[in-house]
């Protein structure tokens, strides 16, 4: 098996950047979920047009971009102010806001659903853990993920989805909605909910949870629209990939437990061993 496709998501529920490889940290590949918008912990879920927006990475800022309005630039140095006290679910963390000036930029770009939200950034003076039930007695730690630092998706499962769901008369879904970090070539679908590990010769990382899927996997990832109501959430639930466990699923939350600064790589081949 090899990877096939590596994202990061700088700003959360923003458009992620296609990479072809990345440095990879055990609080997620670099630079992934290190912004959020904040006014009650903003995401797709209550403004979808957030999609809309597109994310750049340059050697000294990070860039955002709108059809409507011209792009800003945000400088990869922290910013000076004190820190702010903010939430992703139940987790209290640290940030530090962002100019005045890009809260403007949000609004002029998504109108009035967007007024008063502003950007943070994660203090990496401050450690966000992850929830300890899954980790077997070790610690791991995140950004502003919603829980774990990796989600892990196969091409086989994706694949058994759209057959699902063309089966029912709707469309299929790309990749995206699902907003991976990495995903696997892997023709049997579900296969990645009974590997123990995935490595290659320089990290290993520890699936430790199927992820459980939420309505922003409704939302097209790049018109902020929702094409086709409760899908591809209602076929997932027929589905139902795991039988013990409420809701729909589809990939495996992951954490790092080898490796830290290593590179992982579009393209290399990695092995897995089971549960």
């Amino acid at each position: 098996m090899k990877i096939t496709q590596l994202t990061v998501y700088p700003v959360k529920s923003l458009q992620g950047i296609d990479v072809s490889q990345s440095e990879i940290h055990a609080h997620g590949l670099a630079w992934d979920r290190r912004w959020m918008l904040q006014q009650r912990f903003v995401t797709q879920r209550q403004l979808p047009a957030l999609a809309t927006i597109s994310v750049a990475l340059t050697s000294d800022a990070l860039v955002l971009s709108h059809p409507t309005v011209e792009p800003i630039s945000i400088s990869l140095e922290e910013p000076k102010g004190n820190l702010r006290l903010v939430s992703v679910w139940s987790d209290h963390c640290k940030a530090l806001p962002e100019s005045e000036a890009v809260s403007e930029w949000l609004e002029a770009a998504l109108g009035e659903p967007a007024k008063g939200v502003s950007l943070v950034r994660f203090a990496t003076t401050f450690t966000r853990a992850v929830e300890d039930d899954f980790l077997a007695g070790g610690e791991a730690h995140t950004y502003f993920a919603d829980g774990y630092p990796f989600l892990i998706t196969t091409t086989g499962s994706l694949d058994a989805l759209n057959n699902a769901l063309v089966a029912g008369g709707n469309t299929p879904v790309p990749m995206n909605r699902f907003r991976p970090n990495i995903v696997v070539d892997c023709d049997e679908a579900w296969q990645e909910d009974g590997w123990a590990t995935i490595e290659s010769g320089s990290y290993q990382l520890t699936l430790r949870k199927p992820c459980q899927r939420c309505k922003i996997t409704t939302v097209d990832q790049q018109t902020g629209t929702i094409p086709t109501q409760a899908e591809p959430l209602k076929t997932l639930l027929a589905l139902n990939t795991q039988p013990h466990l409420k809701g729909a699923h589809f990939g495996q939350n992951a954490t790092l437990t080898a490796g830290e600064g290593g590179v992982i790589r579009v393209g290399e081949v990695v092995s897995v061993t089971p549960r």
